[in-house]
């Protein structure tokens, strides 16, 4: 991880005020890479006098920096220009329902430090949060920071969240959370902070976007598989969150209308009957029955099993270990097909913490997909694990951190 000179003392909260072609000027720079002052003036099809004009004001607040020279076009070599990366730190937080993720980056997205623990979202957003603010107060004394050169913090969450206001409505998992003003408890803590919340997959489509092997594709979809199953929809290169902020919601797609009841009410949902807690409940059930000696020597080890269990299972060649995990992968693939037969994405990454029990569960939805989907939807499509494995989220938390931090004018 990159080191940088802690960044002392408050920002002044005029320098995230931008006029509108500053704000493209940013946002030129975090797509493309370091430009010089004719890319940009190319990029913006505005001229070179008002791009150099622009540029100066923002070197002199500090937002932007020169950074080294570029490749010479027969003249003079140019300087490049690079978002100041001592502007201030980002936050990016991704709680899970069973876990709890939060990284401190500087003004360009990289990671100075990083926290990861277990976690239960099912008690007080107030307590679970003022966690949250204590742990980033913890990477910040780490890294010699003050709570005050904070500017961004991305806070992803499983459950829908209605984005503007960031607030979590009729979340299934965690229902104590329904409405909690997360933005402003953040702030109180970090005041100088623009906060931003989203559902946790969709932070995780995001940083697959910027960082990972979505970088450069316009339209894919990510599927998260954990204690539940959500999809994140990257369309025309944005976050497509739908009318309300529901949509990807596809772990509650009923493909049993006579299957259990899930914790949403309804019954035969993709999540009750495929997710990890489904992967983990049929392996007890396995275990119980005899039918696997692995599952059953690990269960009177442990007294409960998980679907990380049932990948180290598989791994040692244990049937029963494989059939759940293939009855998963092929109900999760079938409605994947659907989605695909729907959407036409260029690729589909798979992340969340059932993605680490092995390529059978990849394997599983491959086949399961390419056996129900359309032979053109699927020509030159790409099924794969998420490269950034389970740093997507917070990756994907900096990154909205950063796209919401500065105020346009």
């Amino acid at each position: 991880m990159a080191e940088l000179l802690p960044v002392i003392g408050q920002i002044d909260e005029s320098t995230l005020m931008l006029e509108p072609l500053e704000a493209a000027v940013v946002t030129a720079i975090r797509r493309q890479g370091p430009l010089s002052r004719s890319d940009l003036s190319e990029y913006l099809d505005y001229s070179r006098a008002s791009v150099t004009g622009i540029v100066g004001r923002m070197i002199q607040t500090g937002v932007l920096t020169e950074a080294g020279e570029g490749k010479s076009a027969g003249g003079r070599r140019p300087f490049l220009l690079d978002i100041n990366p001592n502007l201030g730190y980002v936050v990016g937080v991704d709680i899970g329902a069973t876990s709890l993720d939060v990284a401190l980056a500087d003004f360009r997205g990289n990671i100075l430090r990083q926290a990861s623990e277990p976690a239960d979202v099912r008690g007080r957003p107030d307590e679970f949060l003022g966690h949250v603010a204590d742990v980033i107060d913890d990477l910040l004394a780490r890294q010699g920071a003050i709570p005050a050169a904070v500017v961004g913090i991305g806070v992803g969450v499983p459950g829908p969240v209605e984005f503007v206001p960031g607030v979590l409505i009729a979340p299934p998992l965690m229902p104590l959370w329904e409405g909690f003003p997360i933005k402003s408890f953040l702030r109180e803590r970090f005041p100088m902070a623009r906060v931003a919340v989203d559902n946790d997959v969709n932070i995780m489509a995001r940083g697959e976007h910027q960082a990972g092997a979505g970088r450069g594709l316009d339209n894919f979809i990510f599927i998260k598989i954990g204690t539940g199953i959500g999809c994140g929809i990257i369309s025309h290169g944005e976050i497509y969150r739908g009318a309300d902020g529901a949509a990807g919601d596809v772990g509650h797609i009923c493909i049993d209308y006579n299957g259990p009841v899930c914790h949403c009410g309804n019954q035969g949902c993709l999540e009750i009957m495929a997710a990890g807690p489904a992967i983990a409940a049929a392996a007890e059930a396995r275990a119980g029955a005899g039918e696997s000696a692995f599952l059953a020597a690990r269960l009177a080890e442990r007294g409960s099993l998980s679907a990380v269990d049932v990948g180290d299972a598989a791994a040692s060649g244990d049937r029963a270990a494989n059939e759940i995990i293939r009855r998963s992968g092929k109900m999760i693939g079938g409605v994947l097909a659907t989605l695909i037969n729907f959407y036409n994405p260029q690729a589909v990454f798979i992340g969340g913490g059932v993605a680490g029990i092995g390529h059978g569960l990849l394997s599983a939805i491959r086949q399961a997909t390419l056996r129900r989907a359309t032979a053109l939807s699927t020509r030159h499509l790409r099924i794969e694990y998420s490269p950034l494995g389970e740093d997507a989220g917070v990756i994907g938390g900096i990154w909205l951190a950063l796209e919401n931090v500065f105020i346009i004018k």
